[in-house]
């Protein structure tokens, strides 16, 4: 089973891709929908003129390297997943997947991960202009915190993709899990900081760090601006892939209790 998967994945991608270049239209429509750290990096740029912030001292130059760091995270981690399955679970053409060789979740995943490589066409600009605006002040320094970096977005990426998945999953127990979503996207909006620098939320940030919201988005844009770095970032990464490792078995056991109770709305 893993090795078929492994031969046909390849594959999945390059069909993955070339539906996402087809639709293009629609991924520059979703990429639109991603636009609100712009909006409160505006908000909070106007709100530092009258000084710093927080224990740490956010300054505008702060504000600005945060929010569009977690534009560029939010860009290449981000996942629909569940609205995919929420929609071919109520039109049973979740059945025709079932047929094939390779596990839905593989499917969905190489669909998903295809589209990355355009959602870097876009964050590239924003990176540059996170380099320039802040003169380079605001990034990882040394060889190991950038090679972090890297590692961090894959974890956010399945992290976030898994979640999608466990959540699109449940429309196989209840009419419409996008309810469930619409609740942990409010979650996730707090606790992950992408409204917010948790920083500037000590309470919440303690909260967060035990819960898997913060290493979607907070984590990785704290590694890229340089606010985490050493011991504590390596402790933050490990927490990360433990939290992919969780999310990986419970999908699994989901799905499994899932796939025994499915009937195909409207079929």
């Amino acid at each position: 089973m893993i090795r078929r998967a492994l031969r046909a994945y390849p594959a999945l991608l390059r069909i993955g891709f070339a539906e996402a270049v087809a639709y293009r239209a629609e991924f520059v429509v979703w990429v639109l929908t991603t636009t609100l750290p712009l909006v409160m990096l505006a908000l909070w740029t106007a709100v530092a003129r009258e000084g710093s912030f927080g224990p740490r001292g956010f300054v505008r130059a702060d504000f600005v390297a945060y929010y569009l760091a977690t534009f560029i995270v939010r860009t290449l981690a981000g996942s629909w997943v569940v609205w995919q399955m929420n929609h071919e679970i109520r039109t049973g053409t979740l059945s025709l997947r079932l047929l094939r060789p390779v596990h839905p979740y593989l499917a969905y995943s190489a669909e998903h991960l295809a589209a990355v490589p355009l959602r870097a066409v876009l964050a590239l600009p924003v990176a540059i202009l996170m380099l320039v605006s802040t003169q380079a002040q605001r990034l990882p320094s040394g060889v190991t915190a950038i090679a972090m970096v890297p590692a961090a977005l894959a974890g956010a990426w399945l992290i976030m993709f898994l979640s999608m998945a466990i959540i699109g999953t449940l429309g196989l127990f209840i009419e419409r899990s996008i309810a469930v979503f619409e609740v942990w996207l409010g979650v996730y909006a707090i606790l992950s900081g992408y409204l917010v620098p948790l920083e500037l939320m000590p309470r919440v940030a303690r909260v967060a760090a035990w819960l898997p919201f913060r290493y979607m988005l907070g984590f990785p844009v704290e590694l890229m601006t340089g606010m985490i770095h050493g011991p504590a970032a390596w402790r933050n990464l490990a927490v990360q892939w433990a939290y992919v490792a969780v999310l990986v078995v419970l999908a699994s056991a989901i799905w499994k209790a899932g796939l025994k109770r499915f009937e195909a709305y409207g079929a």
